[in-house]
Formats: C-alpha cells, sequence, structure tokens
C-alpha cells in the first residue's frame, strides 16, 4: 500500500481537475489573475506531483482584469484523442453583474500546443465537460442570473457541444436547482445511472461537496438524501477546512479517487485565517447502494490514505535556491500578474546571475506591475534575496514583498527620499488604508534581505552581503490579513513571497536582485 498525504499540492492550488490518460494522472487548477494561468500537475502514483506546466502561456493577456477576476475552474477531459481543457475568464464582477467568458481548448499532448480557443459563451462559470457514451460531448456549468430580485446562482445548466462547428447547440436546459448555493458541478455516468457531482455552500468555511444522479441526462435528478459526501463545515478543528469543489477519476485497477480543494488555517486572536489559500486533496471513494461515499467513511477530509500499489515515500519540498542562472524564468516556480513581463523587463543578460527589473506601475495598477512572485506552500517560511538598486526619489522603490492582492500585501521596501535619504522601511496595503514603519537608514550597495513567516506573523531582517549577521527591522507584521478571510471583498487566490520594482515616473530605472531562496518548515498535519 502507498500513502497519500494531503494536501498534495500544496499552497494556492485550487479548484483542481483530475484526469488519467493511460498511467499518467494530471490535475488543472486555477489561478485566477496570475500568470502563466492554468496550472497543470502531474503523476503516475497518485503520491508523487510534479508542476508540469501551464495550458495558457505565451500570448495569454489579462491585464485589466480584477483582483480574483481571471482564470476560474479550468476542466480537463479527454476524448477523441485530444486533451480538452474548458476554463472560465471572469472580466468583471461588480456587484448583481458578472461579465464571464468560457472557452475551449484542445491539444493532442498534455504539453500542448494548445489550439486556438473556441468561445462557448457567457451564460455562467465553472464550466466541465462530459462525452457521453453515444459520442455526444456536453457541457455543464454554473447559469448566472443578473436579476436583483432572483438568486444569482440560477441552476445548473447542460447543453450540447457541436465539435464540427465549433460552437454549442444555443439549447442550454436546466437540470437541477436547489434553494441554496451549488456551482463547480461535473457530471459522469456509471453503469446506467448519470451522477451530477455538485459543490455547495460556496467556497469558505460552509464549502461542501454533494451529488444527485438521474437514469436521464436531463433529469430529472434526485438528490442525495445525505446531505453532503464532504464537508468540514461542521469541525472547525479539523486539520483540513473549506473542503469542497471535487471531480472522480477511476485508476486502472477500477477505484475511484476524489480530488477536491481544502485550506490549512492558522489562527489569529482565535479567528481563523487561510493564508496559504485553497490547496489540493486527495480521498478515495467508493459507490453504496448506488450512492458516492468516502471510503473510509463519515464526510470529513482525511490527511492520510491510503491506496494500492508500492509507491516511494512523498519527499516533503523545503523551498528553493534561485541564482538566475537558466536564461528564462522557470514558470513552474515563478508567476506574475496578468500578463508575462517581455525580456526588457525582467533581464536576465545584463548581469549574469542576477535578474534586473525594469521598473514598472505602482501596486495597485492591473496593467504593468514588474514583479516575479512564488507560492508559499507552509505556514513557517523564510524568504532572501539581495538586492542592488540605487533609488534617486521617492517614486523609485524596489525590494521584498508579500503579497495576496492589490489591496493586501506587506513590502520591505528599499528608496531614498530628501527627509531620510537611503533607506528601508515596511509598507503595507490593507483593503484602502496604506501604513509606512518608520525609516531605517541602509548604506549604499547591495544590501540582503529577509522575510520570515511565523503563522499569522511577517517579520523582516536586514544583512550586509558579506555578513551572516542579520538584524530585525523593528515589529511583527498581519500576514493574517493576506488571506481570503480578511475583509469583505470576494477574494480566492493565497500567499506569495516576491520581488518587485517601481519607477513611478517611467524612466526606465531598474533594480537588480540576486541569490533568492525560500525555506519552508513543514508541521507534521493531524
Amino acid at each position: 500500500m502507498s500513502v497519500i498525504r494531503n494536501p498534495i499540492l500544496r499552497g494556492f492550488n485550487p479548484d483542481p481537475s483530475i484526469l488519467r490518460v493511460g498511467d499518467d494522472y494530471f490535475i488543472a487548477t486555477s489561478t485566477f489573475e496570475f500568470h502563466p494561468a492554468v496550472r497543470i500537475h502531474h503523476s503516475t502514483d497518485l503520491v508523487n506531483w510534479t508542476v508540469r506546466g501551464h495550458a495558457l502561456d505565451e500570448g495569454f493577456d489579462l491585464r485589466g482584469i480584477p483582483d480574483s477576476g481571471g482564470v476560474w475552474a479550468p476542466s480537463l477531459s479527454h476524448s477523441d484523442g485530444l486533451f480538452w481543457l474548458a476554463y472560465s475568464i471572469v472580466r468583471s464582477m461588480d456587484g448583481d453583474d458578472k461579465d464571464i467568458d468560457n472557452y475551449l481548448v484542445t491539444a493532442e499532448s498534455i504539453d500542448g500546443p494548445w489550439s486556438e480557443p473556441v468561445h462557448l459563451g457567457s451564460r455562467g462559470f465553472d464550466f466541465s465537460f462530459f462525452h457521453d457514451s453515444d459520442g455526444t460531448h456536453w457541457v455543464v456549468g454554473v447559469q448566472w442570473d443578473q436579476r436583483p430580485e432572483h438568486p444569482s446562482f440560477g441552476g445548473l445548466v447542460l447543453e450540447q457541444y457541436l465539435p464540427d462547428e465549433k460552437r454549442t447547440s444555443g439549447g442550454a436546459r436546466v437540470i437541477h436547482q436547489e434553494p441554496t448555493l451549488v456551482e463547480g458541478p461535473n457530471l459522469y455516468r456509471v453503469g446506467d445511472w448519470y451522477h451530477l457531482l455538485i459543490a455547495a455552500g460556496g467556497t469558505g468555511w460552509n464549502h461542501a461537496i454533494t451529488v444527485a444522479r438521474s437514469r436521464d441526462r436531463f433529469g430529472p435528478y434526485e438528490r442525495d438524501a445525505q446531505p453532503f459526501v464532504l464537508t468540514s463545515r461542521d469541525d472547525p478543528g479539523l486539520p483540513l477546512q473549506k473542503a469542497g469543489h471535487g471531480e472522480l477519476v477511476q485508476t486502472p485497477d477500477g477505484e475511484w479517487m476524489l480530488v477536491h480543494l481544502a485550506s490549512r488555517p492558522t489562527l489569529h486572536l482565535g479567528e481563523r485565517y487561510s493564508t496559504l489559500g485553497r490547496e489540493t486533496c486527495l480521498q478515495q471513494v467508493e459507490f453504496v447502494d448506488g450512492w458516492l461515499r468516502l471510503a473510509q467513511g463519515g464526510h470529513h477530509a482525511a490527511v492520510e490514505v491510503e491506496v494500492a500499489g508500492d509507491a516511494p515515500e512523498r519527499a516533503a519540498s523545503h523551498g528553493f535556491v534561485e541564482r538566475f542562472d537558466a536564461p528564462r524564468l522557470d514558470a513552474r516556480r515563478w508567476s506574475t500578474l496578468r500578463a508575462p513581463l517581455d525580456p526588457a523587463t525582467a533581464d536576465l543578460a545584463a548581469r549574469p546571475g542576477w535578474l534586473r527589473l525594469r521598473g514598472g506601475h505602482s501596486p495597485a495598477s492591473v496593467f504593468d506591475q514588474s514583479m516575479i512572485v512564488t507560492r508559499v506552500e507552509e505556514h513557517r517560511a523564510s524568504f532572501d534575496v539581495t538586492l542592488d538598486a540605487a533609488p534617486t526619489s521617492p517614486r523609485e522603490l524596489a525590494g521584498l514583498i508579500a503579497w495576496y492582492d492589490r489591496n493586501g500585501w506587506i513590502w520591505l521596501q528599499l528608496g531614498s527620499d530628501a527627509e531620510n535619504g537611503r533607506h528601508v522601511r515596511v509598507v503595507s496595503r490593507d483593503g484602502s488604508q496604506t501604513t509606512r514603519s518608520a525609516p531605517v537608514a541602509v548604506p549604499e550597495g547591495a544590501v540582503r534581505m529577509r522575510a520570515v513567516l511565523d503563522g499569522p506573523d511577517l517579520r523582516f531582517a536586514l544583512a550586509a552581503v558579506d555578513d551572516d549577521v542579520w538584524t530585525e527591522v523593528p515589529g511583527a507584521y498581519p500576514a493574517w490579513t493576506l488571506s481570503d478571510d480578511h475583509g469583505e471583498r470576494l477574494r480566492f487566490t493565497g500567499l506569495f513571497f516576491g520581488i518587485r520594482a517601481d519607477d513611478l515616473d517611467g524612466r526606465s530605472w531598474s533594480a537588480d536582485f540576486a541569490d533568492v531562496s525560500l525555506q519552508l518548515t513543514r508541521k507534521r498535519d493531524r
């Protein structure tokens, strides 16, 4: 037997869609406003997973997209010798209105190249494909209703896709509705039954997975008498919270597995904050009297799951060291906001062993920020970088940043002004409020910077380039604010560490970065 240790994809990796082709398993996860889009993960044993790459990379541009908009809930499937990837782009989500476009791309290989996108309409989101045994292809998704006097989640709809014409039929039918919020639908045919797997209760603490079934793909669908196949809503002490939004896959031996999202919260003053974002987990499931159930019983996600096979023990990730010695940034490690950085902005050739970032827009921009970020996968982590920059005004800034979104970040910032000369300070953004710490003077030349995450708290330190003695920057900062659970805004991503440079005068000022390292300390989950 082998042991799956959850989460299998740690840090910000939500809305998993799983697929098996032969002996290979693939999982696609949401990326929202981050680039490249639709992260693809690979495994041959369900225990050990690696980042394979991204489906939407070169030429994909999300500039102008709001925070937590962008690419939602990708869905992977395989039919007619092709990989099919459906995804939604949420372009606005103000009040009752959501402007959403849904697309399909296909490829002969999971590594691409992927086809030009086919527009599937703008009816709603969480679109997935169901390939029936009669050779027909169907799109199931959420119908959005913008009318304020109607429930926004207007039901789950099914519509035929016509591959020869590269379009949907235009005849979507509502196949299931519930009085509470349901989304993330996936349709499966097992024997004579169509099983509709549903995400229920929103993607927060009340998240869950439910199921309904019918002998006809158009219904009516009978709701499972058991309220939830999977949820953590009834036990806030479970290590895996927010469990929901799942998909099924069958192993070559006929076993069924359920991939789903969950979060590992940290505590601040007794309140839970999922700073790492929503992560991906796997559970073994079975059909009991025709209904889907967790194989271990109950409805709580297990941290450890035994599965058939003899896979090697999964090695824990302890981080990485980045020397900037490759011709291009590794997109499996680094992300940018909304669009790729061109070589003139992220220059790896100007100074070997360094990344030269030409300064961009402020952190408020939805267009051209000069920043690269990496996911934080554990509640205890440290992030180091060497920075060499010579700011000459308050509008030239560079440094190390803990990033959630445009309204949630904490930045150890190198700057210069007439009052304080060359200095660093901690600048943070929480909603509409920006806070700046007192300046700390630093000498000319390169400086080493460090961020230390300790559960809900974040601290910073400085050191000289040739000195291992670190001096702490005064104060502890609220990493717990960098989470979905802080504030009233809809937030769906997770915590990143990164480096950035701002040139608010637009005069091509730049900063050089070297020797980046991320160190992770894994706490054994219960």
